[in-house]
């Protein structure tokens, strides 16, 4: 039988160490920081990055983080019953031009999915419950707001009778748009759909990661359950391979936490 050969190191052509990679995707992803805000808080740190760096190391590891994080609790999921999925829509200018962020939450409130269009007809709300179906398959209830959009797409799949509308009944996916609509005040929005929809999408994954729902456990609980998250975190993309020495110039050797 031929061997099995693992896939190569993401890491393997970068002098920073994967540490550090995480640490710069990491800020940047989850915290309303600009580029320069994290080029400046990882100097304080003894870490010698560009602002470009951080362009370029969140753009390139940013997906595939997700990814792997998306899988696991994609995998996790599927073995639960969805109760009830929650959709909205909410208006993002690009370079003057309405586009729109759609977005599914689950009744817990965990970001499902988010896809960027330029349109709300059916045609886009098919697509985006057509995408969410196949990853995570089918809910008891799927609560919408009263665009017409949702129950022509519902109706042509023949899930119509599964749509529930009501003015509060959709607070969770309202609620969800938040930390996004932060993050995007500190980018000083996007200028493509592709960016949109690319950050939308790492965005909902970091935030479900590291939500740990502070205001639901006590301290001890919501304490173990963020290390847990850090270290699943500064795992990613590891493949079981042994870090690559880390050049003292760039001020690697300090902690991570």
């Amino acid at each position: 039988m031929p061997s099995r050969h693992k896939p190569p190191n993401p890491f393997r052509y970068f002098d920073s160490s994967p540490e550090v990679i995480r640490l710069v995707v990491m800020m940047y992803v989850k915290y309303p920081l600009s580029l320069r805000n994290v080029e400046d808080l990882l100097h304080e740190r003894g870490i010698d990055i560009c602002h470009e760096a951080v362009r370029f190391w969140w753009n390139r590891f940013g997906p595939m983080f997700a990814a792997e994080i998306r899988r696991k609790r994609v995998d996790r999921m599927r073995a639960h019953i969805h109760w009830r999925w929650h959709l909205d829509e909410v208006y993002v200018k690009i370079n003057g031009e309405m586009h729109y962020l759609w977005r599914a939450v689950d009744h817990e409130g965990e970001v499902l999915e988010s896809f960027a269009s330029k349109t709300r007809d059916k045609a886009a709300a098919l697509k985006f419950i057509k995408r969410m179906m196949k990853r995570h398959g089918q809910p008891k209830a799927i609560v919408t707001d009263g665009l017409r959009s949702y129950g022509a797409a519902l109706n042509e799949i023949g899930n119509a009778e599964d749509q529930e509308v009501g003015r509060w009944l959709n607070n969770r996916a309202e609620n969800s748009h938040q930390p996004f609509r932060r993050r995007e005040r500190a980018m000083l929005r996007f200028r493509r759909m592709k960016a949109l929809q690319k950050f939308a999408s790492v965005h909902g994954t970091v935030h479900n990661h590291f939500n740990q729902e502070r205001h639901l456990t006590n301290r001890e609980t919501y304490k173990a359950n963020r290390s847990a998250a850090l270290a699943e975190w500064q795992s990613l993309m590891a493949r079981g391979r042994t870090p690559p020495a880390r050049p003292a110039s760039t001020g690697d050797e300090l902690p991570l936490d």
